[in-house]
């Protein structure tokens, strides 16, 4: 019969052998922000891999939302960060309220005729539920807790493509809140 001291140190030592073996398999490399691209607006594809090591907020917009100014806000952000690496991305969604039933044409009209927007502008896109866009459904994964409940909903992406920070729509886009994640990631190595 074997002793309750036998058996314990089976276990150990069972236990350290698995961690040594695991500790010789190479580590998985986790997927980032960066494996992801969105068809873009005008055409081609906006790859996030072209912004690596670069923070980034990924916005979902709408161009008939009671939140539609923030694009203002969005082109203030993006103007007073870019020159330090900082990129913004719209991805206008039609998931909530069906408000944005245009096609490019008047997608481009609101976000860069209207509000003057520079930042890049993904074609439309869904942004939640099964059919949601990979990025959308692998930030949903991330931060099951922060995904968009409406238009204007904002991932932050650090440097290492991760989730940094989520904002909520309620949240201009130039709230003190978000320029001090956005200069703390950027000072970020």
């Amino acid at each position: 019969m074997i002793d309750r001291r036998t058996l314990i140190m089976a276990g150990l030592a069972a236990a350290a052998g698995l961690r040594a073996a695991r500790a010789q398999q190479p580590a998985m490399s986790r997927i980032t922000a960066y494996a992801f691209s969105f068809p873009a607006l005008a055409g081609g594809d906006i790859r996030l891999a072209d912004y690596a090591g670069h923070p980034l907020m990924i916005v979902n917009t709408a161009s008939l939302c009671g939140f539609t100014p923030q694009y203002a806000g969005l082109q203030d952000l993006w103007t007073e960060f870019r020159d330090r690496g900082f990129v913004i991305i719209g991805v206008p969604s039609n998931d909530f309220g069906a408000q944005e039933p245009g096609g490019p044409t008047e997608i481009a009209e609101t976000a860069q005729h209207q509000y003057g927007v520079t930042f890049p502008i993904a074609a439309k896109a869904v942004v939640k539920g099964a059919n949601a866009h990979p990025f959308y459904r692998w930030a949903a994964e991330a931060r099951p807790k922060d995904v968009p409940r409406w238009n204007f909903h904002k991932y932050l992406i650090g440097r290492d493509g991760t989730v940094a920070d989520v904002f909520s729509e309620k949240i201009e886009p130039t709230d003190t809140r978000i320029k001090t994640v956005i200069a703390r990631t950027l000072a970020a190595a």
